[in-house]
């Protein structure tokens, strides 16, 4: 399956029109109950805000927003509009609403949420998602280095050895990348040891 781009963390931007405060917060989301959580992690701190916008979108496919008040399309819409022209999966942004005391009008509220959105997306971390596999081996002493090397040579990701009576190499690939590697590593060790693979998952890389 294809990768996709998130963000790492959670990232904040504070916008200003006509005495009104607009806070944007955007996080790390894979799941609905993550997102969910984000949102009233937010409005817990913000509880004398007028509003809390959100719009999540997530890698499988689910998106939900609201406007929490404001004229629709307004305000859940443009957030949403943010995160997909970001090109981001997998995020929540809740944008929070100080009311300065002056109505911005549907064009003011638009832009406001807009750039509240933006601004926090735009300072967050972006990360590559790929579907992965996380592979482990244990080689005598004599075969560390050259299997270490094949590792590397193959694109894979290797964590630090764990060293006893043999070598245990630990390493994050691709998946469908795995399959030539293992084939050279059992060559290598002449069928002695064999390639424990865990089931493919998304993670940076």
């Amino acid at each position: 399956m294809p990768g996709y781009k998130t963000i790492r963390g959670v990232s904040t931007f504070t916008y200003e029109e006509k005495r009104s405060r607009f806070i944007g917060t955007a996080a790390f989301a894979d799941t609905e109950e993550k997102a969910l959580a984000v949102l009233e992690t937010v409005r817990a701190a913000n509880r004398t805000a007028r509003h809390s916008v959100y719009a999540y979108v997530l890698q499988n496919g689910r998106v939900r927003y609201s406007d929490d008040g404001e004229p629709a399309k307004t305000a859940g819409t443009p957030v949403l509009e943010s995160i997909t022209h970001a090109g981001l999966c997998d995020v929540i942004v809740v944008v929070t609403r100080y009311f300065g005391g002056i109505l911005l009008g549907t064009g003011g509220l638009v832009r406001a949420y807009t750039a509240a959105a933006s601004g926090a997306l735009q300072a967050a971390e972006v990360v590559q998602m790929r579907q992965v596999v996380h592979c482990r081996l244990r080689v005598p002493y004599a075969l560390f280095e050259q299997a270490q090397r094949l590792v590397a040579a193959a694109g894979g990701k290797a964590q630090e050895p764990v060293f006893d009576d043999a070598v245990t190499l630990c390493w994050t690939i691709p998946a469908g990348a795995q399959a030539p590697l293992c084939q050279t590593l059992a060559e290598l060790t002449r069928g002695a040891a064999a390639v424990e693979v865990s089931g493919p998952e998304y993670a940076p890389f």
